[in-house]
């Protein structure tokens, strides 16, 4: 493991595996922890406010200040960082030159100007570490021996690199695959399945969405190849989705991380299929998203709703300080000192149906409830004599006789939502296949109460251009 990096290098990837090790096996006091987060806090703030020209400014005076004075800043003291900040100040965010990077990548640029992410060694060891003893547990239940299937980008985004570099320190084989790639395809991806017996894919649900329907149509069924395990990520996960995706390809499903390009791993799946934070690498908080308020989540008791925030804790190419990572959240705080949290949608994906707030998670939940084995769906909204009214078209590729029961899903929807529902089987369009690219709400929700946002337009470029 971490062979290729430098003497220095290495040495740091051995102290993080072992301090990452020790807090996996709870070994780590409470004491020892908040030390650690404190002492790592203060020296990411130095970091920032030295060598970036953005933090400089925008947190050198308090940081400065409260240095002179002998004293901590709080975090709660410190201005936010937005994907504003990062679209507009680019390179000015970063605390090294990309000539002391390890590799370049950078947001998609889908709705709004590509940011850079450059990432240094610093950045692979910390983010790639709790994925390697974390994707242990997880596979070995499954197996001895993996061969896993990468399919995401490559190019400048960061999914291939990672999992391959992780799988490869688990000593699994990697196979990768990017089926929008044109010289994959769906076609030469299911080859590869087939002809190389591999256990365990990575992708978006999309993807695994667009795979299994393409064994069907062959008149295949995705049960009968060597998949095991899904490693889905990247988008809107419910249980509901997860579940439906394992009956079709007969394979356990794990939605394996919580992550973006500008912020890297934020929260990783263990063998429960939950996601929980990773304390020793980011600072977390929650906030209302509408006011910015931080919500103390306190109590293991009590399930908290707000917008997820993040400060690194270690000194990398480009860490943030208190960034908005626009994302909301479902969090439960545990006795390990980790929360469980559960992505539930973009703040910019909330709706108002009929006066009453709905997020992403409890739409798609709500709909595939009843709806086993469904995989695809598309949801329009209309307003009749002042009265929200959702029109929904499910697709139905699973193979056999199986009846989707659209009116028990309809019934089930309107009680949940509050909303008038119909929901028939036809076709999707081909845009529902773009959400990563772009956001749940583009891809799947066709809100005809206002005018097409620029990012509905995103999404129906991203499937012009074939996903790429």
């Amino acid at each position: 493991m971490y062979a290729i990096f430098k003497e220095d290098a290495l040495n740091l990837a051995r102290a993080v595996y072992t301090e990452h090790a020790q807090f996996e096996q709870q070994a780590l006091s409470e004491a020892d922890l908040r030390a650690s987060r404190e002492r790592r806090l203060e020296q990411v703030l130095q970091h920032v406010c030295e060598h970036s020209a953005f933090y400089r400014q925008h947190l050198g005076g308090q940081v400065l200040a409260a240095s002179a004075q002998g004293r901590r800043v709080g975090i709660e003291q410190l201005p936010f960082t937005t994907k504003d900040h990062l679209r507009e100040r680019g390179w000015d965010m970063v605390s090294a030159p990309l000539g002391k990077a390890w590799v370049y990548y950078e947001t998609t640029g889908t709705t709004g100007k590509a940011t850079p992410c450059p990432r240094s060694e610093i950045d692979s060891i910390y983010n790639n570490t709790p994925l390697i003893l974390r994707y242990r547990q997880i596979l070995k239940q499954h197996g001895a021996e993996h061969i896993v299937g990468v399919m995401g980008p490559t190019e400048v985004h960061s999914t291939g690199d990672t999992f391959e570099d992780v799988m490869r320190s688990l000593d699994f084989p990697v196979v990768k695959m990017w089926p929008r790639s044109p010289v994959i395809g769906n076609q030469r991806a299911a080859t590869l399945i087939e002809d190389l017996k591999i256990t365990a894919l990575v992708c978006t649900p999309a993807v695994a969405i667009s795979l299994a329907k393409h064994f069907l149509a062959q008149g295949k069924d995705p049960k009968h190849t060597s998949v095991r395990v899904l490693f889905t990520l990247g988008e809107l996960s419910t249980p509901q989705l997860l579940r439906n995706l394992g009956s079709v390809w007969g394979a356990k499903v794990y939605n394996c991380m919580y992550a973006s390009q500008e912020a890297s791993i934020m929260a990783v799946a263990r063998p429960d299929h939950q996601l929980y934070t990773v304390p020793l690498n980011n600072l977390y908080e929650l906030l209302d998203p509408d006011t910015g308020t931080p919500i103390d989540v306190a109590s293991h008791d009590e399930e908290y709703t707000g917008e997820l925030t993040i400060t690194h804790l270690y000194p990398g190419q480009k860490p943030l300080v208190r960034y908005r990572t626009g994302d909301m959240m479902r969090v439960r705080r545990q006795p390990d000192h980790t929360w469980q949290v559960t992505p539930i949608g973009r703040v910019r994906d909330r709706l108002i149906l009929n006066g009453r707030n709905v997020c992403a998670y409890d739409i798609e939940a709500a709909l595939l409830e009843h709806l086993d084995g469904c995989l695809d769906y598309q949801i329009a909204i209309e307003q009749h004599d002042g009265t929200d009214r959702i029109a929904v078209v499910v697709a139905n590729h699973a193979p056999g006789n199986l009846v989707l029961d659209t009116e028990r899903a309809a019934r089930h929807m309107r009680d949940a939502l509050g909303v008038p529902v119909r929901i028939e089987v036809g076709e999707t369009d081909a845009i529902t296949g773009t959400s990563a690219m772009v956001s749940w709400k583009a891809a799947r929700v066709h809100d005809r109460r206002v005018a097409d946002d620029h990012e509905r337009q995103a999404a129906l470029k991203s499937f012009a251009n074939r996903g790429a």
